[in-house]
């Protein structure tokens, strides 16, 4: 059984495939028994058939395939319900993410305090369009003064978190980008950690601010009534 699940969803990303594979296992192999774990939602390019072509060359890749296009949360939460490992680690599948800080992540964790369920990649220099630094900076302001989840940057794709923990969790769509609160919620710390960020060079992505901004702004309200609705108590076995 693997020790680590790698997480990718991916949407017509066919070009980014082999060379983020690669560098997931340059920075794994030899370090830890881990799996890789594609999750294609429905692409519409020949994504499916690159993966299926690259585990001859990557043993460890499992994929994984939507019959309905279903966003980047249900292609997450489907790649940990089928994962093997205790703990999963999750990227982007477009490249801007750098699976060299997977160690990284790694290594905090064995210092962290063991109530430390998520650890969570902090982009601190940002490599994307001055639209997107905009959207995202104004909705992580409003997202921490409303949730006060105490996280820089909770749409950083770069991950490390407990799979128990994470299956604990209330589903719905868009909930990768309100982990740290919802972690929070179920009991849970959390902690950032500063990671490396680059330039998209293949595709195109999927998110601008009409699927950004306005709507991370309405799932607020929803996740800020969970969080006061949540109960926690410890349980006594007599």
């Amino acid at each position: 059984m693997p020790e680590l699940s790698v997480v990718v969803p991916v949407h017509n990303e066919r070009d980014n495939i082999l060379p983020l594979l690669g560098e997931i296992a340059a920075a794994l192999r030899g370090l830890t028994d881990f799996e890789i774990i594609y999750v294609d939602d429905l692409s519409r390019d020949d994504t499916l058939a690159v993966l299926n072509a690259a585990k001859q060359q990557f043993p460890e890749l499992r994929v994984l395939r939507h019959v309905s296009q279903s966003g980047q949360s249900t292609a997450v939460r489907n790649g940990v319900k089928a994962a093997r490992g205790a703990w999963i680690a999750t990227l982007d599948g477009d490249g801007q993410n750098d699976p060299a800080d997977i160690p990284k992540l790694l290594q905090t964790r064995t210092v962290a305090d063991p109530a430390v369920k998520l650890f969570a990649g902090w982009r601190v220099n940002r490599r994307d369009s001055a639209v997107k630094r905009f959207s995202s900076k104004f909705a992580n302001g409003v997202r921490s003064r409303l949730l006060h989840d105490a996280t820089p940057d909770t749409g950083c794709g770069i991950k490390l978190f407990e799979r128990a923990v994470f299956l604990e969790l209330p589903y719905f769509d868009h909930m990768h980008r309100y982990l740290p609160a919802l972690v929070q919620r179920a009991g849970y710390q959390v902690q950032s950690v500063p990671v490396n960020h680059r330039p998209r060079t293949q595709g195109q992505s999927k998110y601008g601010i009409g699927n950004r901004l306005w709507v991370g702004i309405n799932d607020l309200r929803g996740v800020g009534w969970l969080i006061k609705r949540s109960k926690r108590t410890a349980v006594e076995e007599l």
